[in-house]
């Protein structure tokens, strides 16, 4: 078996004030006591306080999305470059919430992965099928084409992590059985290995994501393919973040 690092990234979406970062310092406190690593992806107006305020821990200072540019005639837009000048270190591409709300397709994501691995930082790429999808039987055909048309030529082991999240899964406290997670992360695993080669594949991180709990993460943490989480509405408190990470060790 494979020995790669639990990664558990937790997804602020557009949660978080100032006060918020209280939290952020208790996790990054605690994050020294485990194996696995941990990363907070938060909104882009509290990461530099963030990382200012973190330091005793190995916590990862992460944001939810950025432009594929550098810089620019962009309003309101915010690069790579700028999150990591503001101490981001992961950047997530190609969340469900883009797809859908924003008709991000493959191509802009690849063009946004490619840009995060390019300033040095990595990347987390999600993927994930609809319950329609799910229900016509068409999950591996959807998850493996985002995969293929989503990855970047110059994606490897280390500044790439790729997040499996069914959107039918996402708040609603319904996941796929531990069947199924295994299955569809061992045919990305598969994909990744033919893309990439085996050596590549077998580094690469896939993480689940979609109603992650403390209740719930033991058992999807023991499957051979999963190799950690990203979390959304459970990271936002420390005691329930440091609750699922504690399971992985």
């Amino acid at each position: 078996m494979i020995d790669r690092k639990f990664l558990i990234a937790g997804n602020w979406k557009m949660n978080g004030m100032f006060d918020s970062i209280s939290e952020v310092c208790k996790i990054d406190q605690h994050s020294k006591e485990l194996n696995s690593d941990l990363a907070l992806c938060l909104p882009n107006t509290i990461i530099n306080k963030a990382y200012e305020n973190i330091s005793n821990g190995k916590l990862i200072i992460g944001a939810q999305n950025c432009h594929h540019e550098e810089s620019g005639a962009f309003t309101g837009d915010v690069s790579a470059e700028m999150l990591k000048n503001a101490g981001a270190k992961v950047i997530i591409v190609g969340h469900s919430e883009r797809r859908q709300n924003y008709f991000e397709n493959n191509e802009l994501i690849n063009k946004k992965a490619t840009s995060v691995i390019n300033s040095g930082l990595q990347v987390i790429i999600c993927i994930g099928e609809t319950e329609e999808e799910k229900n016509k039987g068409q999950t591996n055909d959807i998850v493996c084409s985002q995969l293929r048309n989503s990855i970047p030529i110059i994606s490897n082991g280390e500044n790439t992590v790729i997040a499996y999240e069914p959107i039918w899964a996402i708040g609603t406290g319904r996941i796929p059985s531990l069947e199924e997670i295994q299955s569809v992360h061992s045919r990305l695993r598969l994909l990744i290995s033919e893309i990439k080669g085996a050596e590549i594949a077998n580094k690469m991180r896939i993480l689940y994501g979609g109603s992650v709990k403390p209740n719930n993460a033991k058992d999807i943490f023991a499957l051979e393919d999963v190799d950690g989480a990203l979390v959304g509405g459970a990271s936002l408190k420390s005691e329930d973040f440091l609750g699922i990470a504690n399971l992985c060790q």
